[in-house]
C-alpha cells in the first residue's frame, strides 16, 4: 500500500510577510520530542515573533512556542525551548553567509504536516521599512477597490 502525499498546514506566520519581503524559501524538518509531535498534530503553534540563527553549523529555531501535550506528564518540553532544524550541511553553510549580510533575516513562514514528518518552510527575508508596509496596505485597498467596482457592475 503507497503511503499517501499529502500536506496539511498547521500554522502560518502571517505577520512574517506584513514585515518582511520574502526573497527565497526553504523546507527543513524539524527536531520534535514525542509530546511535542503531539501536542504540534493538535495545532498547538504559534510562530510570531520567531527566528532562526546559524550557530555552531547548527540551524537553530528560536521563539516558536508548541503548547505542553495536554496528556503528556514528565515527558513535557519547555515550550519557548530553541529547536534544531534539519537541512544539508551545504544549505546551513550556505544560509550562514547570505544572513551575515547586512538586513537579511531567516523568518519561520508555516509549519507543516508532510507525509506524517513535521516540516518549517523558511524565508530569507529583508525587512520593510514604514514607507513599504504604507505602500502594500494602499495597493491592497486599491485591489480591493477595484475589485468592488467590477462586482457592481457585473
Amino acid at each position: 500500500m503507497p503511503k499517501t502525499a499529502g500536506v496539511k498546514t498547521i500554522a502560518q506566520n502571517r505577520k512574517a510577510f506584513h514585515d518582511y519581503f520574502i526573497d527565497e524559501r526553504f523546507e527543513a524538518g524539524i527536531e520534535l520530542f514525542g509530546t511535542e509531535v503531539k501536542s504540534v498534530r493538535g495545532g498547538n503553534v504559534n510562530l510570531k515573533d520567531s527566528f532562526c540563527a546559524v550557530k555552531n553549523g547548527e540551524l537553530m529555531l528560536y521563539g516558536m512556542h508548541i503548547s505542553p501535550y495536554e496528556k503528556g506528564n514528565i515527558f513535557n518540553r519547555e515550550p519557548m525551548r530553541p529547536r534544531r532544524l534539519l537541512m544539508h550541511k551545504r544549505e546551513i553553510l550556505r544560509l550562514g553567509a547570505r544572513l551575515a549580510q547586512d538586513g537579511m533575516a531567516l523568518i519561520p513562514l508555516s509549519v507543516y504536516l508532510k507525509d506524517a514528518r513535521v516540516k518549517v518552510e523558511l524565508g530569507l527575508a529583508r525587512g520593510k521599512k514604514l514607507y513599504d508596509k504604507r505602500e502594500a496596505a494602499a495597493a491592497r485597498d486599491a485591489k480591493r477597490e477595484m475589485d468592488r467596482h467590477l462586482k457592481d457592475r457585473a
